[in-house]
């Protein structure tokens, strides 16, 4: 009876080394899954935007957003008010163009999601202690409305100012 008393433990010891052995297997075989899953999700997506100016249905959504929310400033075909590069009386800055003209392509995809999100907040995407005409349409539009205005104003550019724009975008993300 002493014996079996002993095989005991030293069974439950080996089962239990097994049983952790074989999670400890499963959730590096889980990690590395994930881990290779994400290389070729990233590697896919490189390049690509939630703002494509080529994926026709978002760039319609876009345009009739645009149509509703920014064109009153901005204008009806993104040429943007009057003299943009002048200080209107109040010292603040005219609505700038979204076309070719103007500085928009400029600016990674990020920095203009949240300019049309947030507003033109100083410190962030404005120097300090500036004012803006800008409001923030975060409480007024969703993302996919955001990304579908960004579309529209991006299917405007002609293909050398996209290119230059993804490129803009990309070195931002490295960062």
């Amino acid at each position: 009876m002493h014996e079996e008393t002993s095989q005991t433990p030293s069974t439950n010891t080996d089962t239990s080394a097994s049983v952790r052995n074989k999670i400890g297997l499963g959730l590096l075989a889980a990690a590395f899954a994930f881990l290779a899953g994400a290389i070729v999700v990233a590697l896919h997506q490189e390049g690509k935007t939630l703002a494509d100016p080529d994926d026709v249905q978002q760039v319609s959504r876009g345009k009739a957003v645009y149509a509703q929310h920014c064109a009153a400033c901005h204008g009806a075909n993104l040429e943007g008010q009057p003299n943009w590069q002048r200080k209107l009386p109040s010292g603040r800055m005219p609505a700038p163009p979204h076309d070719a003209s103007g500085h928009t392509w400029h600016h990674p995809d990020g920095v203009l999601f949240g300019i049309t999100k947030y507003g033109l907040v100083p410190g962030r995407y404005a120097p300090p202690r500036y004012e803006s005409d800008m409001p923030a349409f975060g409480g007024r539009l969703s993302d996919e409305d955001i990304w579908a205005v960004l579309a529209y104003v991006k299917s405007a550019w002609p293909e050398k100012i996209r290119r230059a724009q993804v490129e803009i975008t990309r070195n931002a993300e490295r960062r």
